[in-house]
């Protein structure tokens, strides 16, 4: 059987809470938790218990859903609800899963859950997760896309940002090279450079000391060029 994602809703106003709980019950791979009027009582269960996944309305007396969101060390996933669209941009700010406005029909919610559901298989690395899975996602502006390994073509590396290239489209996060090193760590992918990481699959010729992908040609470290060229080899 798989992991439940634990879940918890926090929504002052009862009709709002009665509708996103009714919602949740719907959903076999989410379990509530508790139910919470307030972000103070919500604070008290998160002291207590495994949550991996809140729902969190953002209008709140005493503390603000925002304001609450920020205090958390180490918060749990976070969809936010609210009747006001201004707050989206705030929202995602803060690394929300998703923002959902109120009154949303299921359909929207199953949307948001099943995106939930995905960062969930990340963290723990199962079905999806970096490792064995067969996509991750990468922040892009203000919003999570997710990008398939076999559509990866080529890396590369700019100061604190890395551009991922796929034979559509180009994705720039907020990224060392370091850390799509990890997430790349597989032989179909290598290394050639300080600033590219290239898809063995997408290399169509090597010329002197760049390798040659699409219409791209990219430099190879001099350090590198026997490692590479025996990799290709073997390959």
């Amino acid at each position: 059987m798989s992991t439940k994602i634990q879940t918890i809703i926090v929504e002052d106003e009862p009709l709002a809470r009665e509708g996103l709980l009714s919602y949740v019950r719907e959903i076999d791979f989410l379990e509530v938790r508790a139910v919470c009027e307030d972000a103070l009582e919500a604070n008290k269960v998160l002291g207590s218990t495994p949550v991996d996944l809140m729902f969190l309305d953002i209008q709140m007396p005493k503390i603000t859903g925002i304001e609450f969101l920020k205090s958390l060390k180490e918060p749990p996933m976070a969809i936010m609800t609210t009747a006001y669209p201004n707050f989206a941009l705030q929202g995602y700010e803060l690394d929300v899963v998703d923002y959902l406005v109120k009154p949303f029909p299921f359909e929207r919610f199953l949307k948001s859950v099943n995106k939930a559901r995905d960062f969930f298989d990340l963290k723990r690395g199962g079905k999806g997760g970096i490792q064995g899975g067969d996509y991750f996602f990468v922040k892009v502006d203000y919003r999570y896309e997710k990008i398939h390994f076999h559509d990866v073509t080529f890396v590369e590396g700019m100061e604190n940002y890395v551009v991922i290239h796929t034979p559509t489209q180009t994705y720039m996060t907020l990224l060392r090279m370091k850390n799509m090193e990890e997430i790349l760590q597989s032989p179909a992918f290598l290394r050639i450079h300080k600033s590219y990481i290239v898809a063995v699959r997408a290399i169509s010729a090597i010329d002197g000391n760049e390798v040659v992908v699409g219409n791209k040609r990219l430099p190879i470290s001099r350090e590198k060029k026997q490692e590479i060229l025996e990799r290709l080899i073997k390959n």
